[in-house]
């Protein structure tokens, strides 16, 4: 993607980057015990733990560099603009504030997807999860019945990543520069970015009500999304000019 944009890489995009990428060094070398300490599990999970509400952000999975690569690279190209326009102060509130939204509306699209999922077991499949279904993911391993197994991963399967609040820099990118011309590098298209803020939400959607590609957050994505735009609303509702 490429754009013009000030030369100077602003204070907290700049040190969100050295942050993310300092503590994905920290994961390879303390893992896997950061990766399951600070990962979010579910709430209903006996891994939950209320700070990881935070600490998931900024971490990534070390089985993908292609992870942390892909959202190091949007907080960069996107952020320093958004930065120079809310300014450092409300830039930080809005990147922590969209993070925390993506988690919320994780949480609760899995507690939805669990309440779904359950009802189909009869007690003493729930009650072998509760037990051992924990300790079994932390080995690597799950039941060997897929509909047992599918809870179980619904139950204690951790969500780790910046991507929620990457997705509302997005949405911001594409309220406050709204026909800024982005270059995509797969496909190199160039596109307007309110057209690209869409497709990538709806892509978010379409891949979260299908669960047609496991092992990605896509609600959370969705829920950075929203939380960007309706957080750049309300800000312009109330005087605020960018």
């Amino acid at each position: 993607m490429q754009y013009t944009t000030p030369n100077r890489l602003p204070e907290v995009t700049k040190n969100l980057l050295i942050i993310n990428v300092l503590m994905y060094i920290a994961q390879l070398t303390f893992h896997p015990w950061m990766s399951t300490k600070l990962a979010m599990y579910p709430v209903m999970s006996e891994g939950f733990e209320p700070y990881q509400i935070i600490t998931h952000m900024f971490m990534h999975s070390i089985q993908s560099p292609f992870h942390i690569f892909f959202n190091m690279f949007a907080l960069f190209m996107f952020g320093r603009d958004i930065e120079y326009t809310l300014g450092a102060k409300r830039f930080l509130i809005f990147y922590l504030l969209t993070g925390l939204g993506a988690a919320f509306l994780h949480q609760f699209a899995g507690y939805m997807e669990y309440q779904y999922l359950v009802a189909e077991l009869d007690v003493s499949q729930v009650t072998q999860i509760d037990k051992y279904g924990f300790d079994l993911l932390m080995e690597d391993k799950n039941f060997i019945n897929p509909m047992v197994g599918d809870v179980n991963l619904a139950l204690n399967r951790p969500a780790l990543g910046a991507s929620g609040a990457i997705y509302g820099l997005l949405a911001a990118f594409g309220m406050l520069y709204p026909n800024r011309m982005i270059m995509l590098l797969i496909p190199p298209i160039p596109m307007k970015a309110k057209y690209f803020v869409l497709i990538f939400a709806g892509m978010a959607l379409y891949f979260g009500i299908t669960d047609s590609q496991g092992g990605v957050a896509h609600f959370a994505h969705l829920g950075g999304a929203i939380f960007g735009a309706i957080l750049i609303f309300v800000w312009r509702k109330s005087g605020n000019r960018f």
